[in-house]
């Protein structure tokens, strides 16, 4: 049994240790559970996303991060359109991630917008550039959905869509 502080003055009662689940319980009433990502993602290396998330930490990027409903783990991130639309970019990492693409969705975008996906999501990787396990993270996905963002003001004040030569896959 192990005493926890949730705040100054407040204490828990016990910590009760099943396997890699740990139940909070005060008085007697379960409060919490903490579970390991791994319950949730055991085909995503826990290490691959602690460096995902140290990489966005080091460029001063603090997304939100949960867990969707096929649970899988999102990061989240406010923006806003050259119009001054706030915009919320969810790039989500599926199961068997750093191996499954990416998926990327971003709210207050029209569903008639070009360069997207049946099921919403952005088209960032495709046919000429393609994900890359070994180069590409979630950093370099936001940055692809950032340019997408452009190209999307763009279209919407043009009716056309970008072209650029000599881009990377980078961004």
């Amino acid at each position: 049994m192990t005493e926890l502080r949730n705040r100054p003055g407040e204490i828990l009662d016990r910590v009760a240790d099943a396997g890699e689940a740990f139940i909070i319980e005060r008085n007697g009433s379960r409060k919490a559970c903490l579970v390991p990502l791994s319950v949730f993602f055991p085909d995503v290396p826990p290490a691959r996303i602690g460096e995902e998330i140290e990489e966005l930490e080091k460029h001063d990027e603090k997304p939100r991060t949960t867990i969707t409903e096929k649970r899988e783990l999102a990061f989240r991130f406010p923006l806003k359109l050259a119009d001054e639309t706030p915009v919320e970019l969810m790039i989500v990492l599926p199961h068997g991630y750093p191996h499954s693409c990416p998926r990327v969705y971003a709210n207050s975008i029209s569903e008639n917008s070009p360069h997207r996906w049946k099921d919403g999501a952005l088209c960032l990787y495709g046919v000429m550039s393609g994900w890359n396990p070994g180069k590409h993270t979630v950093f370099s996905t936001l940055k692809l959905a950032q340019r997408w963002l452009r190209h999307h003001d763009a279209w919407r004040q043009t009716g056309q869509w970008p072209k650029e030569e000599g881009v990377t896959d980078e961004g």
